[in-house]
């Protein structure tokens, strides 16, 4: 959704909208979009102007449909994001790739006047997702010998634990060469 600074009034403007799932994965590369399942999105929005400057305030509501990453059960995670963002006009007119100084990379920037608010709901989707996604805290994952997920069947199977990663090279021994 694209939002012209001349439709925000004086006092702000409040936008709600909602997007469906294949409107996320049209923003993403393919391959991006393989393991992640998304129905919905609920968006509500409120802009301001400050002189040539506009802050935006976003609240997503979505679920994000998961893989767990110790038992590989699909599981929905819902999701809740709220973040502000400040607008300036972009101080370069043209489309170069200009190399942008430190300073800018924090800056988000808005052009003819106009704020894409798709770009900011799918870079807030993306950082809720966690990098190692789980079902539960307490998940138990797969059993390391047969592969069945233990949080719905026990196993007999004894998985030895080590308690360092080193504790296998106490046994390493060098031979010493003529």
């Amino acid at each position: 959704m694209r939002v012209k600074l001349t439709n925000i009034p004086a006092d702000g403007l409040r936008v709600s909208f909602s997007k469906r799932g294949d409107w996320f994965f049209q923003l993403l590369r393919p391959e991006d979009s393989r393991e992640l399942g998304l129905d919905r999105i609920d968006i509500d929005c409120e802009l301001h102007k400050i002189g040539e400057n506009v802050a935006v305030t976003v609240e997503i509501v979505t679920e994000i449909d998961l893989e767990c990453c110790r038992c590989l059960e699909r599981f929905k995670l819902p999701v809740r994001a709220s973040c502000n963002y400040t607008f300036s006009p972009d101080p370069k007119k043209s489309d170069e790739d200009l190399e942008l100084s430190y300073e800018e990379l924090g800056m988000n920037y808005y052009r003819d006047d106009v704020i894409d608010l798709d770009d900011i709901v799918v870079e807030q989707i993306i950082l809720q997702i966690p990098v190692k996604p789980l079902c539960s805290e307490s998940c138990k994952g797969l059993c390391k010998v047969c592969g069945i997920n233990l949080n719905v069947v026990e196993c007999d199977h004894q998985v030895e634990t080590i308690s360092s990663p080193f504790a296998h090279l106490k046994d390493f021994k060098i031979k010493k060469g003529k």
